[in-house]
């Protein structure tokens, strides 16, 4: 877990960090020679620290705060170990952690052991998930009054059009994109294709495939703080907001999964286009589950206004093959690499939670042996279909009132997760709209 740190000695500084529910990395700044105790002791913060608002602020009332003395948990670092900073000026290392008790349970309202039961699950049934995820953003000018396409390094001009899969859009970027890739590799992010997007400055790059559902959520989640902090260095700021522009696509962070078992074999290979019934029970758990899961993909005020029609993010539960207007989407290809890629959460996401929530329902639904509805053929928009949630506070009352939520997650993340939503709730409807943009453009 040193190796990176030993072979850089010029690093005198650590950044120890964990994902909080919103997915913000929260904690230290240490000097580099207390490197061998973090690897053995960890540090220490409250456990209320994982249960912040976006803002950063307590949540009132919380059980974890007064009532309980705001009492530390242990965190302890990942298997990642220690990893390069690239954005930042001086040589750094990162080193990720997760909470603890004293006693050495995990502690049920951290967001990364959340996803460790889910796998845990899928473990004891000799199951192996493999996932992908593919995130988009924006690179953004926000010096001025309100966001627009920062002026490519090249040409001095801005493009305010889309350019999906433009090769000029990405070669204006190149030298960013170049460092960006660059440093995943430093960071052992596993960074796929690049593609410009349909919005102004709007790009997405895939993360490989990998069967370590973990390490997925984890590059995910480095690759944004990856993103923002590197393209501060370049001049610009880079957004996973879920909808910076009201006139354009939103970001979304589709995810992309299959399930191996114990030799190895794809359990939804059954060597057609169409798939085994492992994939269809998996689809009927993931749309079964869907509305009231919808506060894990859309967990903020803005991810609603990503959620509308014909702005190539779904709005209807189904399912299809090979049709990106449904939620759920069967990509064609090879029968061995027979998918399902889950099309609703938007950039703004906490990847541990949205992965825990996706394989969740996905394996509530191969328990269950469920069976899905037909899949649609045509424009998912133009459908009579059960619709997905389209307030933040109806995707509220899902969760709260859901009888399958306590079935992927623990009781702690539940009450939590609720309570901070119920503050976000109430306090942003304080705030005017150029204010929300101003507070979501660079915190998710």
């Amino acid at each position: 877990m040193k190796d990176w740190l030993h072979a850089h000695p010029d690093v005198r500084t650590i950044r120890v960090a964990a994902a909080d529910l919103n997915g913000q990395a929260r904690g230290k700044r240490i000097p580099a020679r207390f490197a061998d105790k973090l690897l053995t002791e960890g540090t220490r913060f409250p456990f209320s620290v994982l249960n912040l608002d976006i803002w950063g602020e307590d949540i009132e009332n919380s059980p974890l705060v007064f009532d309980a003395g705001d009492m530390d948990g242990v965190l302890l670092p990942t298997e990642r170990g220690f990893l390069p900073m690239p954005w930042l000026e001086a040589p750094t290392a990162l080193l990720p952690i997760w909470m603890f008790h004293e006693d050495g349970r995990p502690y049920d309202g951290d967001p990364r052991h959340a996803l460790k039961a889910v796998v845990d699950r899928y473990a004891a049934r000799g199951l192996t998930p493999v996932v992908a995820t593919e995130l988009e953003f924006y690179l953004i000018d926000d010096s001025g009054q309100t966001p627009r396409v920062p002026p490519s390094p090249r040409s001095g001009k801005r493009r305010m059009g889309g350019e999906t899969l433009a090769l000029r859009a990405l070669d204006a970027f190149d030298v960013f994109f170049t460092a960006l890739y660059d440093a995943c590799e430093e960071m052992d992010i596993s960074a796929d294709t690049a593609i410009s997007e349909s919005g102004p400055g709007q790009f997405e790059v895939n993360l490989q495939h990998g069967p370590d559902a973990l390490k997925a959520a984890d590059d995910a989640w480095l690759f944004k703080l990856l993103v923002k902090g590197l393209a501060r260095r370049h001049g610009f700021a880079a957004s996973f907001m879920a909808k910076p522009y009201e006139q354009f696509s939103g970001n979304g962070m589709h995810t992309h999964f299959s399930v191996l078992d114990a030799q190895g074999r794809n359990i939804f290979d059954d060597g057609t286009e169409r798939g085994s019934p492992a994939l269809r029970a998996a689809v009927a758990g993931c749309l079964s589950a869907l509305p009231d899961l919808t506060l894990i993909f859309a967990p903020h005020a803005n991810s609603y206004d990503r959620l509308v029609p014909e702005k190539h993010a779904p709005t209807g539960i189904a399912w299809a093959y090979e049709n990106r207007t449904a939620a759920i989407r069967i990509p064609s290809g090879s029968p061995r690499a027979r998918r399902i890629e889950h099309r609703v959460s938007g950039g703004d996401v906490n990847p541990y939670l949205m992965i825990a929530a996706i394989l969740g329902s996905a394996l509530e639904g191969i328990e269950g042996g469920l069976e899905p509805p037909p899949p649609i053929e045509g424009n998912a928009y133009a459908l009579d279909l059960p619709q997905i949630p389209d307030t933040w506070e109806g995707a509220l009352a899902a969760f709260e009132s859901s009888s399958v939520v306590p079935r992927i997650f623990r009781d702690e993340l539940i009450r939590n997760y609720i309570l901070t939503k119920r503050q976000e709730i109430r306090y942003m409807s304080e705030l005017s709209e150029a204010e929300q943009i101003e507070l979501y453009l660079d915190t998710v």
